[in-house]
């Protein structure tokens, strides 16, 4: 496992597998984007991509063995991490695999450094479609606004922060345990940013939360981390492999593909267990069909 430090501080873990040309994995998982989010994919990129490629696969800041300080989220910050784990390993250019949320990350990434990207795989992206709201996505972070609201009540001393201590003492994955807070990873294994984050204060807790979650899911954006034009400017070839799920319904899939102008469709289904093995060969395909000449 390598770490880079980013100029505010974070520490952004990632690891190299393989030989060949670069695979940039980003995981689903929302906050909790970390690489043993892919274990619970299914199929294992890393295993199975590392045979024909350097794959690198990484925690984004927040989950979990990177760390960032306590500040709303931004795309604009993840994508310079993303850039700067590439630029340390050398790599001008790079395929990138994404899934779930990871491909709002994909989305910016493209988008801020096109150059840099060679071809996208997004399975099960998400968005705005039908059967959702944006209220869908922001309710993520309800369970973590409600827990030191209520402790603030009964814990005067700390205005409810001790409760958010405690739950991310019993874990601090933000996806499993949302009522910890998007900064669980960190305080479940920082005592120094606990007491940081004792300074905050409920009010100032909540607020940070909010401006968070609203950077993660801004209105007005159906892709969330770029402006939705923004598909359709991609220039890289894409490879999209449709969701059935809320938050990554098949309809999302289906506008990117139709909008971006190199784009193929896969339809639902590619994950079931008799053609996982025909998905992932395609996946291989197209990766290397758009590798440099």
């Amino acid at each position: 496992m390598s770490e880079i430090v980013r100029p505010d501080g974070a520490r952004i873990h990632y690891e190299v597998h393989g030989e060949g040309f670069p695979v940039l994995l980003l995981a689903p998982g929302g906050v909790s984007s970390e690489a043993r989010s892919w274990e619970e994919n299914f199929y294992q990129p890393v295993r199975e991509l590392s045979r024909h490629f350097r794959v690198v696969v990484m925690d984004q800041r927040h989950a979990g063995r990177s760390s960032a300080p306590a500040l709303p989220f931004s795309y604009e910050q993840t994508a310079g991490d993303q850039l700067a784990v590439l630029d340390e390993i050398g790599a001008e250019q790079a395929h990138v695999v994404a899934a779930g949320f990871g491909c709002a990350h994909a989305w910016r990434l493209a988008h801020e450094a096109p150059g840099r990207v060679r071809s996208v795989v997004a399975q099960e992206p998400v968005g705005r479609g039908e059967g959702n709201s944006l209220g869908d996505f922001l309710g993520l972070f309800d369970e973590a606004m409600r827990l030191v609201r209520a402790a603030g009540f009964d814990d005067p001393e700390t205005e409810g922060l001790g409760a958010v201590f405690e739950a991310a003492a019993r874990d601090g994955v933000f996806a499993r345990n949302p009522e910890a807070g998007p900064f669980a990873q960190r305080l479940h294994d920082d005592e120094d940013f606990r007491k940081e984050m004792l300074t905050f204060r409920r009010e100032k807790y909540i607020t940070l939360l909010v401006r968070f979650r609203d950077g993660m899911f801004p209105d007005g954006r159906a892709f969330f981390s770029v402006p939705d034009s923004a598909v359709s400017e991609l220039t890289a070839p894409l490879l999209v492999l449709a969701g059935t799920s809320p938050r990554a319904p098949e309809d999302v899939a289906g506008r990117i593909a139709a909008q971006a102008p190199a784009a193929t469709l896969m339809e639902p289904g590619f994950d079931a267990p008799e053609r996982r093995e025909e998905t992932v060969a395609s996946i291989v395909e197209f990766l290397l069909k758009n590798n440099p000449s």
